[in-house]
């Protein structure tokens, strides 16, 4: 008995924290009201960078190159293709006088390694500011640049901005794959309005050169497998320079996994970066993580037990019914309000698959990028 009210008490400890983290943290994007800022119209080198991504690049680079934005161009690495990639980006080249080609090959330091590519993408590209997206997006609306671009300012150099995945109908992965983005975008946005920003994605990420070769681009995690985005954010971002842009104009869309083998893989090389954030990072975000884990966990052994069962089951309405809230209000602001009525299912699947795919990194590490 005494073990159970231990664990009861532990209940009420770890509803606490997830209350808090809701209201307080969560709650800063949910309630945030969005903004239209001034354009600057600042000449912007779009960067893509490319390996295998023939028909990607057929299929979605004339929305980026039909945006309505008086002076960009679009800088397209080649990162070592095997298939076509290369000539179905000449092809775009004869056309447009605004694409510029960088053509990586395939070196033993830098095998496998999209930061390398990216760098010499960056050095080749003309414009101050840049804009980051992958081969396989498609922004979501044609004044994408001139929404994330609206973000920069004196001493705004860097911009995080959302890039969402298309849904496809009656897909639990589908449904899985967008409450991953969708949380994690609602993290990210709002630690960045707290003054804590710690990570972007690279379907769409602005930020200038000088900081860029400022902060010696990605020397200090040139050799880790993925974080060309949040490892970098992690490292260059803070409350002074970063801003937030979640107009639904300025998102990216983007092909989803269609198989939970190639999602798990995907996500195994992301979350293999999260031990490389700054400690004050890390914390917080284990500490969400096992407190949304605890809660579950405990739960289900207090209820199965019948031990205090009415005040766990109002703690646990009360914990569901805020998460609704914060949750609700994000999902709005991201286009993705569709999702809330799977959310408890969604929130246990996803804790789980976190689960595994964090043991899974132990025991082994991810691939190389494609």
């Amino acid at each position: 008995m005494i073990f159970l009210d231990f664990i009861f008490y532990a209940f009420i400890a770890v509803v606490g924290i997830q209350v808090i983290f809701y209201l307080f943290f969560f709650g800063r994007f949910a309630f945030l009201k969005k903004e239209k800022k001034p354009q600057n119209n600042v000449p912007v080198s779009v960067i893509i960078c490319a390996k295998n991504e023939a028909e990607n690049l057929q299929n979605f680079l004339p929305s980026i190159l039909n945006q309505d934005y008086p002076e960009f161009e679009v800088v397209l690495i080649n990162d070592a293709s095997m298939d076509h990639t290369l000539e179905v980006m000449e092809a775009f080249e004869k056309k447009h006088k605004n694409v510029k080609i960088v053509d990586v090959r395939s070196t033993e330091t830098f095998w496998g390694n999209k930061k390398y590519a990216l760098t010499l993408g960056i050095k080749a590209a003309t414009n101050e500011y840049l804009l980051f997206t992958d081969a396989d997006c498609k922004p979501f609306s044609k004044y994408w640049i001139r929404h994330m671009t609206a973000g920069f300012t004196k001493n705004k150099q860097l911009v995080l901005g959302y890039g969402k995945y298309s849904k496809i109908k009656n897909s639990l992965l589908n449904k899985l794959i967008r409450f991953e983005t969708l949380t994690a975008a609602i993290h990210y946005f709002s630690f960045a309005k707290l003054g804590l920003p710690y990570m972007g994605v690279g379907r769409n990420l602005a930020y200038t050169k000088t900081t860029f070769f400022k902060s010696n681009g990605f020397v200090d995690h040139m050799k880790i497998l993925s974080g060309d985005d949040d490892l970098f954010v992690n490292q260059v971002a803070n409350k002074k320079n970063t801003a937030i842009c979640f107009l639904s104009n300025s998102f990216t869309e983007s092909v989803p996994k269609t198989s939970y083998r190639s999602w798990i893989k995907q996500k195994r090389r992301h979350i293999s970066t999260a031990k490389y954030y700054k400690f004050k990072h890390k914390i917080l975000l284990g500490l969400i993580y096992t407190s949304q884990l605890l809660f579950w966990v405990l739960a289900i052994i207090l209820l199965s037990l019948l031990h205090q069962w009415p005040f766990v089951i109002a703690l646990l309405v009360l914990r569901i019914l805020i998460q609704y809230l914060i949750l609700g209000k994000a999902s709005k602001h991201l286009k993705e309000k569709d999702l809330m009525i799977f959310l408890p299912f969604l929130e246990v699947f996803l804790i789980l698959i976190h689960l595994f795919i964090f043991i899974n990194n132990l025991i082994s590490k991810p691939n190389y990028w494609k």
